[in-house]
C-alpha cells in the first residue's frame, strides 16, 4: 500500500535563500527515512512548486511526517516561507509504468 504524498506550494517574495538550505535537509531527512520510495520535485513557470513523495506504507508516511525535525519545518514553512501551500495523502491503487529501452 504505497503513499503518495504531493504538496504544492508557492513561496513568499524574498525567502528563497533562506528556505533552500531547509528544504535540502528536509529530502536529506525523508530519504533517510524507512519505508521512503522516492521524491520528486518541479517548479512551474508561474512559480509554483511541487514535491511528490512516496513511502512503502502508511506507518512510515506517518513517521515522517510526525518526525520533529519536520515538524518544526512545518510550522517555519507557515510562519517564514509559505505563501499558499495544499497537501494531498493518497493511497496508491494503481500504477502503470512504460519506458523504452535506450538502444
Amino acid at each position: 500500500m504505497t503513499i503518495v504524498t504531493v504538496f504544492r506550494s508557492r513561496l513568499r517574495p524574498d525567502v528563497e535563500s533562506e528556505y533552500r538550505p531547509l528544504a535540502a535537509d528536509m529530502s536529506f531527512l525523508a530519504h533517510s527515512m524507512p519505508g521512503f520510495i522516492d521524491e520528486q520535485y518541479f517548479t512551474s513557470p508561474d512559480g509554483e512548486r511541487v514535491t511528490i513523495v512516496w513511502f512503502a506504507d502508511f506507518e512510515s508516511h506517518h513517521a515522517w511526517s510526525h518526525h520533529p525535525s519536520h515538524v518544526d519545518a512545518q510550522r517555519r514553512g507557515r510562519e517564514e516561507f509559505y505563501s499558499w501551500y495544499d497537501i494531498t495523502v493518497a493511497q496508491e491503487t494503481y500504477r502503470r509504468s512504460f519506458e523504452i529501452d535506450p538502444i
